[in-house]
């Protein structure tokens, strides 16, 4: 097998191990197993399971963030946001449960500190990225703060429910809540 392929193969079965068994119930040792290859060659790639969680949860699922933000484009706010979510409906069983990594760190659920506080960080940026997305269309809203708040645990609602329940949701259905709080948004 090629370099490139034996690392991915490392994540693709680490992924499936840290979301059935969490990060503490998960080792090198059963990943190994799984890849069919020995524990020397999982450290030659990764130096322990922390390095190859972290790769997982800095690299891959932010990058999976930008490559879902990268592929909007329009000028409708609400199409923008349903897009957005619709998309996950596509994501492949690997980024969705990358995503669903990501959550889990997200929540603090699993992980380690350094982790969390990294999460914790981004967290902060969520409702200032959200305003400059949508200070141009909330012209005739009275709460601004309120209504992306509202939109904010819309979106995490959205994203749970497709990505943590694997759950599919129609479009329509998508457009219709984004619609709810967006109402008066131009």
């Amino acid at each position: 097998m090629a370099e490139k392929d034996m690392r991915e193969r490392i994540k693709e079965v680490a992924v499936e191990h840290f979301n059935i068994n969490g990060y503490h119930g998960t080792t090198i040792r059963n990943i190994a197993k799984d890849v069919d290859c020995s524990l020397p060659m999982i450290y030659y790639y990764y130096h322990n399971k922390k390095d190859l969680f972290d790769e997982i949860i800095k690299k891959e699922f932010f990058e999976l963030l930008k490559r879902q933000v990268s592929l909007l484009r329009t000028d409708n706010i609400i199409e923008l946001y349903t897009k957005f979510v619709n998309d996950l409906n596509f994501l492949s069983d690997y980024d969705k449960k990358v995503y669903r990594l990501g959550i889990k760190v997200y929540l603090s659920f699993d992980g380690d500190e350094e982790l969390m506080e990294i999460m914790d960080e981004w967290e902060k940026t969520i409702l200032p990225r959200h305003y400059q997305i949508l200070k141009s269309h909330l012209k005739n809203v009275d709460n601004d703060i309120a209504v992306i708040r509202t939109l904010i645990h819309l979106l995490e609602t959205l994203i749970e429910s497709i990505v943590v329940k694997n759950r599919y949701l129609p479009e329509e259905e998508i457009r219709e809540e984004i619609s709810i709080v967006l109402r008066g948004c131009e």
